[in-house]
């Protein structure tokens, strides 16, 4: 073959991969089932604008801006939509008669197990029923009322740190009080409860000054599920290769994750714990009704739980504590509504939180503007397509409910970019036009957070515990901390507040003393 001739197939092919592009494009901006759904045309014709923004952390912004834009429903790609009306939650998310209860979650974006076997995230309708059934006994109230003393432990542990924090560093600050980066401890005592709760044993995170190594893979999951939801939908043909494009680092990281799991699962399995935890309540309805849990199913939901209950939740006390710090005559009012319900730390039990109505509204607030899952946990539409707010959805597509533009939207709440926990005490004229029912932080129908009251009570019990022993400020360079990029859950920088230990009476302080003092003893016994 001559020179020429090589340079005439070069030619050709290049002239097929054009006229092939413009005609894939042509297709999904004139032709696609989804061509009449509003967006941005260069979205609509390629991918590749969803991709950068999902690779690049910035996609909560991106898809604000475009709802801004184009209303409540946008075609991001050309095959995905996006929503943030209430009405969504309800066709996506709800019961649904037919074949499928609720509409199937999109594989493209879960992606399989490692070990083969599917836990609670990726298991299918029935399987999910069955697995949910046993979990929901785990998290119920009576489960929450066993495990209120485990979880007060860890945080007396916190409560202890941030005193010696405030004490060391006390002398050096003209102003009293020390310096911390609240977002770390928040994230090993939320691994601590969670490790807890799942594996009948602490962790004892928070005895380290850095995070380990498990704690570090989890948080690198993340940027590993990233990538390869990002192979899977849209560059199938590459997925044998994600052991090459994916950094050998993340690989390993992830695989450190999955064995160190596991094993936590096998070594709670051949004991039995004096306290209950997730698995004592999963096993004693097993024995009640003989359908049970496999012990890979087991390792797929504690790596899932594992990574559901630490990051996000710390997340939501992280994003509490930056907004009220902002806001000093709100964080006067929480404070003052906690310090005059207890007059001792150990009167902070669940049933007592729940009677604090600012510290809800301030938490739903903190939710709304800062939701720990900021993006939207797709499902895809099954043969014969689904009508989702009033108009006809094809087969095949992938949507959703974006929380942050959902929640940030002006259509949906006043002033929607403040902090105004007034907004849900109802008793304020000024919200209510508000469509509160599109403010769904933990998801909704029949695969909704199991934890919520879990999660709740973790928020209440922690941001109380710290409001009632301490004085909290922002420090420094701190201002800014919200903006973050996100790859499925935020990515968070250290947050730095100044810490001051409260003046306490002596009955006030000798009560959490003796209250440690005793729990530290019957954990030991």
């Amino acid at each position: 073959m001559g020179f020429i001739q090589v340079l005439l197939h070069i030619f050709y092919l290049f002239i097929f991969i054009i006229i092939s592009t413009l005609t894939v494009i042509l297709y999904n901006l004139c032709i696609h089932s989804l061509h009449h759904f509003p967006g941005p045309p260069f979205a609509a014709a390629s991918p590749l604008p969803f991709i950068y923004h999902l690779v690049r952390g910035s996609m909560t912004t991106w898809l604000s801006k475009l709802h801004a834009r184009y209303g409540p429903v946008v075609r991001i790609s050309p095959f995905e939509l996006s929503y943030i009306d209430a009405c969504a939650w309800k066709d996506i998310f709800g019961h649904r008669v037919g074949r499928y209860n609720t509409l199937p979650r999109d594989p493209r974006f879960y992606g399989p197990e490692t070990n083969g076997r599917n836990g609670i995230i990726r298991s299918d309708q029935k399987s999910h029923a069955r697995l949910r059934r046993l979990l929901a006994h785990a998290f119920s109230e009576q489960a929450l009322r066993e495990q209120e003393g485990l979880i007060r432990e860890h945080v007396d542990k916190l409560v202890l740190q941030l005193g010696v924090v405030a004490a060391k560093n006390g002398e050096r600050d003209k102003e009293g009080g020390g310096t911390v980066d609240i977002v770390r401890l928040l994230n090993l005592t939320t691994f601590d409860i969670m490790g807890d709760l799942t594996f009948g044993e602490s962790l004892n995170m928070q005895s380290h000054t850095a995070y380990t190594p498990w704690v570090d893979s989890v948080f690198s999951t993340y940027h590993v599920f990233t990538v390869m939801m990002v192979l899977r939908k849209y560059f199938p043909i590459l997925q044998p290769l994600a052991s090459i494009l994916i950094p050998k680092r993340l690989q390993q990281k992830r695989q450190v994750h999955i064995r160190y799991s596991q094993a936590m699962v096998d070594r709670r399995l051949a004991r039995a714990p004096d306290r209950p935890d997730i698995w004592s309540f999963v096993l004693r309805h097993t024995e009640d009704d003989g359908k049970g849990m496999s012990v890979p199913e087991m390792h797929a939901t504690s790596s899932t739980l594992m990574i559901a209950g630490t990051r996000t939740t710390a997340s939501a006390l992280s994003g509490l504590l930056y907004y009220l710090l902002k806001d000093t005559s709100r964080k006067r009012k929480l404070v003052d509504e906690i310090r005059n319900a207890f007059s001792t730390e150990a009167d902070m039990t669940a049933a007592m939180l729940s009677r604090l109505p600012y510290l809800q509204a301030c938490i739903d607030e903190a939710l709304r503007l800062y939701p720990p899952i900021p993006t939207g946990n797709p499902r895809v539409v099954p043969s014969g397509g689904v009508q989702i707010c009033g108009k006809w959805v094809p087969e095949g597509t992938s949507v959703f409910v974006h929380h942050y533009a959902a929640y940030h939207s002006p259509t949906h709440f006043h002033h929607a970019s403040s902090f105004l926990p007034e907004r849900w005490l109802g008793d304020d004229p000024t919200f209510s036009r508000d469509e509160k029912s599109v403010f769904k932080p933990f998801s909704y129908g029949p695969r909704n957070c199991l934890g919520k009251n879990l999660a709740y009570h973790e928020i209440k019990l922690i941001a109380t515990s710290l409001l009632w022993h301490f004085d909290l400020s922002l420090a420094d360079k701190s201002g800014d901390w919200a903006r973050q990029l996100v790859y499925v859950t935020w990515d968070k920088p250290p947050l730095r507040i100044h810490v001051k230990k409260r003046l306490l009476d002596k009955n006030e302080g000798k009560d959490f003393d003796r209250e440690s003092s005793r729990r530290g003893s019957r954990k030991r016994n």
